[in-house]
């Protein structure tokens, strides 16, 4: 029998379902109407349904007709820039080259199919935007589709979301943010924030799979991508995830009651594991920007220096019961590496490992973690 203890370390991939989730979720189980029938279970789980849209809509400072619920991320994703492009009349999008494939994959299609123009603004070596440049290419091409996410999967760079809000303000165009990896581990006012579409995925704050919302501005008269049926005010058709809401609400609320505390334990949890690794693996470099200020508290991409083998090195640690990644799971099983490492010129003789963590993460977790990597390290050194 397996006796070695297990970390997890790979949150930004999904994270571990709450106790209070899935007490919320057992309960909906319950309720199995279907929210479109006009009879009294129907209306139950309807009830349900637009109680957790009002309740969302609340926390992030929206109105209730500003939700729609998706199947997670990637769907929100697809649902603001294919209904941008068919919807709004918008023939440019603007958007970086490390973005989550759902975006850039989704971009690269209406360009192909010749809906829109696609333009990529530059970033620097921490993954950081050039706004000067995109300011340039908003005003070059008015009335755009900016679409920038709010921190990086891979690397943690955070977004100045508020300058670029201006630049499409200022443009007329339109600005979607990816807000996977942030939204429910930061404070969120939409009004404040600026964006016209922000999308959310509940495995990534503790709640389910499988099920996410898509924010877009109420001035906004976008159409379903999703045809067959007239649910969530024909914006997506198809039998709303009732279990799968329930849960994301009761995340939600639970993320957004702790954020502080949240953010005070994790960010710890991250310094601390630099520290660390500072001291044990003296060579060893990080990605991205990784203050609290500019960077992904949940996040910590490391830059291993030189192995031998260094394609082993995820495969080794597991085997020393540690949970982490290469880079993002969209990438896993890609044969082509990281194309967010690619665009910032990471070193191609070295392994980047990215660990994250989430409000189950100990300080234990990261020093077997730390041993775990020194030894498998000093073993590569041994072997080379």
């Amino acid at each position: 029998m397996n006796t070695t203890k297990r970390v997890y370390l790979d949150n930004a991939a999904t994270t571990p379902l709450d106790d209070q989730v899935i007490a919320a979720m057992t309960d909906a189980m319950k309720n199995y109407g279907n929210p479109s029938a006009s009879h009294c279970t129907g209306r139950a789980a309807k009830a349900l349904l637009e109680t957790s849209r009002r309740t969302i809509a609340k926390l992030i400072n929206a109105e209730r007709r500003e939700i729609v619920f998706t199947s997670g991320g990637t769907e929100a994703d697809n649902m603001a820039i294919r209904c941008a492009v068919k919807d709004l009349g918008i023939k440019s999008i603007i958007t970086s080259p490390i973005e989550h494939k759902a975006v850039l994959e989704t971009s690269q299609e209406m360009e192909q199919s010749g809906l829109a123009s696609l333009h990529l603004v530059h970033v620097d070596e921490t993954g950081t935007v050039d706004y000067a440049h995109l300011e340039e290419l908003a005003q070059t091409n008015p009335n755009s589709l900016i679409s920038l996410m709010h921190a990086n999967n891979e690397i943690g760079t955070l977004l100045d979301y508020r300058e670029v809000s201006r630049i499409a303000k200022e443009n007329n165009c339109l600005f979607h943010s990816d807000t996977v990896q942030t939204m429910g581990h930061y404070s969120f006012d939409v009004e404040e924030f600026g964006a016209d579409f922000l999308t959310c995925s509940a495995h990534k704050l503790n709640g389910p799979k499988g099920i996410g919302f898509l924010y877009t501005n109420k001035k906004l008269n976008i159409k379903s991508m999703i045809t067959g049926g007239g649910q969530e005010s024909n914006h997506r058709a198809g039998t709303e995830n009732m279990l799968g809401i329930a849960g994301l609400t009761k995340a939600l609320e639970i993320a957004f009651t702790n954020v502080k505390q949240e953010q005070d334990h994790i960010y710890g949890i991250k310094t601390y594991m630099m520290e660390q690794l500072a001291i044990h693996i003296p060579d060893i470099e990080f990605n991205g920007r990784t203050t609290f200020e500019d960077g992904l508290y949940t996040v910590l991409s490391c830059s291993l220096p030189p192995q031998k083998n260094n394609d082993l090195i995820l495969f080794q640690l597991d085997i020393e019961g540690v949970c982490c990644s290469g880079g993002s799971a969209c990438n896993s099983g890609a044969a082509k590496g990281s194309h967010v490492l690619e665009a910032i010129n990471h070193p191609v003789d070295r392994k980047a490992i990215r660990f994250s963590f989430g409000r189950f993460t100990s300080k234990y977790d990261i020093n077997h973690a730390v041993k775990a990597l020194s030894k498998v390290l000093s073993q590569e050194t041994v072997q080379a």
